[in-house]
C-alpha cells in the first residue's frame, strides 16, 4: 500500500497514477505481491491505474515445500529445526503461573501487568503465553483488555502471542484482538471431529497457528501408541480438511 510519493508544502503528492502503477507492476512481475492498493496521496485515478497495470499479473505463489513455521507480532519469529528448534516461551503472563501477575489482573492493573510481559521479552522470551483462566475472573474480558493494552506497546507487541485457554469463548475473543500471526493453545478431539475442525478452521481464518492436545473423545492419551494415534489423526484432519500447512 504505497503513498503516491511525498507531499509538498501544499500537501500535494508528487507521483502520477502511471508512475505509482508502474512501480507496483515491477514488483508484481518479480512475484513479490499478493495484493496491492493505495495509501496517502493516492486517488481513484491511482487505484484505477494500479488495477489496470496488475490485471495480467498473477499473485505471488506461496512456497510450501520445506517451509518453516513463522509466527509474529510486529517482528517475525522463524522456528526452523535446523537453526533454532528451541524457543523460549514466557509463561509469567499466566494467572496460574504467576501470583504477581494474577494479583495485577484481579486489580485490573493492566499497565503494571504488561511490564511483566516486557521483562520476559527482555530476558529472552521469543513468544509470550497469556492465560486468564481463573474462576474469579471474567477471562474473556481480561484477555481482550490485556491484549489491547500490550498491542499499543511496541516493545511488547513485537513478539508473537500464544493465547492459552481451556475456554473456546476466550480463545475466539482473544483472536479478534491479536495482531500478527499468533498461536492458540490449544484445541483437541475431545469434543469430536466436527468441533475440532470448526475451531481449527476458525483459527486458520484468523491467521494463527495451533497447538494440539493429545486427547480425543475417550480422554487423555495415556500410552505411547494412543499418543501416536491421536496426534496422527489430528494432523491428518488439519492437513486434509482444515487447510493447514505442516
Amino acid at each position: 500500500y504505497p503513498n503516491a510519493g511525498l507531499p509538498n508544502e501544499m500537501g500535494e503528492y508528487d507521483e502520477t497514477p502511471e508512475w505509482t502503477a508502474g512501480c507496483l507492476k515491477k514488483m508484481a512481475e518479480e512475484g513479490l505481491l499478493n495484493i496491492a492498493g493505495g495509501c496517502c496521496g493516492t486517488t481513484p485515478a491511482h487505484i484505477r491505474a494500479i488495477r489496470n497495470a496488475l490485471a495480467s499479473c498473477p499473485p505471488r505463489q506461496r512456497q510450501t515445500q520445506n517451509s518453516p513455521l513463522v509466527v509474529s507480532g510486529l517482528d517475525a519469529v522463524v522456528i526452523d529445526k535446523a537453526q533454532n528448534n528451541f524457543i523460549h516461551i514466557g509463561e509469567r503472563t499466566n494467572v496460574a503461573g504467576s501470583a504477581k501477575f494474577a494479583k495485577l489482573i484481579h486489580a485490573k492493573a493492566y499497565e503494571e501487568a504488561s511490564a511483566i510481559a516486557r521483562k520476559q521479552i527482555e530476558n529472552g522470551a521469543s513468544v509470550i503465553d497469556i492465560n486468564m483462566d481463573d474462576a474469579m475472573l471474567d477471562a474473556r474480558a481480561c484477555m481482550t483488555s490485556f491484549l489491547s493494552r500490550i498491542g499499543v506497546e511496541p516493545d511488547v507487541a513485537r513478539v508473537p502471542v500464544m493465547i492459552d485457554s481451556s475456554s473456546w469463548d476466550v480463545v475466539s475473543a482473544g483472536l479478534c484482538h491479536l495482531q500478527g500471526h499468533g498461536i492458540v493453545n490449544s484445541i483437541s478431539l475431545k469434543d469430536g471431529e466436527d468441533e475440532f475442525l470448526r475451531r481449527a478452521r476458525h483459527i486458520r481464518s484468523m491467521g494463527a497457528s495451533v497447538v494440539i492436545m493429545a486427547m480425543d473423545e475417550t480422554g487423555q492419551a495415556d500410552t505411547f501408541q494412543r499418543k501416536v494415534d491421536v496426534v496422527r489423526r489430528s494432523y491428518r484432519l488439519l492437513m486434509d480438511k482444515a487447510g493447514f500447512r505442516p
